[in-house]
């Protein structure tokens, strides 16, 4: 306790900084991101979370491959060093990675080409708000979230700052491969 004037002044306990081995640590089956140094806990995703998170994935590694692609896509879990330090690991439900020196037998040191996030009800201020600040400023081109419960995919493009929303009854464009969209309609 400092003491200034008569008053009692109290130091503030500071937050914990977690790192990847904490992440690393976690009991078997339990799935959790840590962004500058915070540990965000992750609940099992849903059918409709599953389902539209692997048609996504088969319609970009499809078009990847029959474009004869340098790009690899992944899909979650897959383990991406945002800032390839020890404080920011995330597992995006879909990653593109367009520079292969940045995949190791771990995942994605540093930041990927192109993300894509679904929205899951314990995941929603993560992904709207912690997740789209964090993606900007890491270098990510392109960020997606897919929002099921309210019919919406925003597309967050960095290069050009633009942002469009859609629903899906829509097909939408993918800015960093032009000429490719996804329709969501079906």
């Amino acid at each position: 306790t400092l003491s200034k004037k008569g008053c009692d002044i109290m130091a503030l306990p500071q937050p914990k900084l977690y790192t990847t081995e904490d992440i690393y640590a976690l009991p078997e089956g339990t799935r959790a991101e840590l962004i500058d140094g915070q540990l965000y806990y992750m609940a099992p995703p849903n059918r409709r979370h599953q389902k539209l998170s692997g048609e996504l994935f088969i319609a970009i590694s499809n078009y990847i491959k029959s474009n004869n692609g340098s790009c690899e896509s992944y899909i979650a879990p897959f383990a991406v060093f945002l800032n390839a330090d020890n404080r920011n690991y995330v597992e995006p439900d879909i990653s593109v990675i367009c520079d292969r020196n940045k995949l190791t037998d771990k995942g994605c040191n540093g930041a990927p080409d192109w993300i894509i996030e679904i929205v899951s009800p314990g995941s929603r201020r993560t992904d709207y708000f912690t997740k789209l600040f964090k993606y900007r400023t890491a270098g990510v081109r392109e960020y997606w979230i897919v929002d099921p419960e309210k019919n919406r995919i925003l597309v967050y493009n960095f290069e050009t700052e633009d942002t469009l929303e859609y629903s899906f009854s829509d097909s939408v464009q993918a800015g960093i491969y032009p000429g490719f969209c996804i329709n969501f309609a079906g």
